[in-house]
């Protein structure tokens, strides 16, 4: 894929990436058919994720169906990764870092915590990627 700039920030996600496929403009970041406009008048899909913040030498892992708003009110350094999912994968992700938890849902940034969140990342931008669950939802 070549990408290239859109002709206009992508309704979808705002991104500026994009690429011609038969000849239609395609999101590069959310995969959303350029020029489509989500209908205001139905609510966006509900996409869970498991969040993964980074503040000092500890990481806050929780989870959120509205992460921008999540994320806004949670004093942290650095977005490390988001995981599709919801307090399940929450609850799985606080049992497999139990050893290294300082308290809630607030975890030592260990080599291990930081090798998982570095596999996350590898998916993508976390941003980008939340973007391209909400326009897979939006085109089921």
């Amino acid at each position: 894929m070549n990408d290239r700039i859109l002709p206009g920030p992508c309704h979808l996600c705002g991104g500026s990436r994009g690429t011609r496929i038969s000849g239609t403009w395609v999101c590069a970041d959310c995969e959303w058919r350029y020029g489509d406009v989500p209908d205001p008048d139905l609510p966006l899909p509900r996409i869970d994720v498991v969040y993964y913040l980074r503040f000092d030498r500890r990481v806050k892992i929780g989870t959120s169906m509205r992460p921008r708003q999540r994320l806004a009110s949670i004093r942290h350094d650095e977005l490390l990764a988001f995981e599709r999912g919801d307090r399940t994968i929450e609850r799985e992700r606080h049992r497999q870092f139990a050893a290294l938890r300082e308290g809630g849902e607030w975890f030592t940034f260990s080599a291990e915590l930081e090798a998982h969140t570095s596999l996350l990342r590898s998916a993508g931008d976390p941003w980008s990627l939340h973007a391209r669950w909400l326009s897979e939802a939006l085109r089921a």
